[in-house]
């Protein structure tokens, strides 16, 4: 198993977990979707190497891409986040207020959703055969 260090990351852990609290998610359930444990996940979390296969599991669990993850960083949030907010339009009409938003970006949120319902999909074929 070759272990690849991105020399871009600041510290590829602390983005895992940073991204762990944006998608709100605690360390057991990302423990769950992984299948380990949620001192493992800390483990983890404290890493700043990982191969690719294990960095794509991370990062498929997290529901982001693994370019995403190795990009991560608080000002692109921020900045993105405000960019949505400045491009959400709001106009008035005469007849009363229309409020238009403008996401452009939405292909990606429909991806998203998309992917979270698999998965979603999956964890309960998986939980109906344990059942069984």
């Amino acid at each position: 198993m070759e272990t690849i260090n991105h020399d871009n990351a600041v510290h590829l852990g602390r983005k895992i977990e940073r991204v762990r609290h944006l998608r709100g998610m605690t360390q057991t359930e990302l423990g769950e979707r992984l299948g380990i444990t949620k001192q493992a996940v800390s483990k983890i979390e404290q890493t700043d190497k990982f191969d690719d296969k294990r960095l794509e599991e991370i990062a498929s669990a997290l529901g982001v891409t693994v370019e995403g993850l190795k990009k991560y960083n608080d000002e692109t949030v921020l900045y993105n986040t405000s960019n949505v907010y400045n491009n959400c339009i709001d106009t008035t009409s005469a007849v009363g207020n229309n409020h238009t938003f403008n996401h452009s970006p939405i292909e990606k949120i429909v991806e998203f959703y998309e992917k979270q319902l698999e998965k979603e999909r999956e964890r309960f074929e998986s939980l109906k055969k344990e059942k069984e």
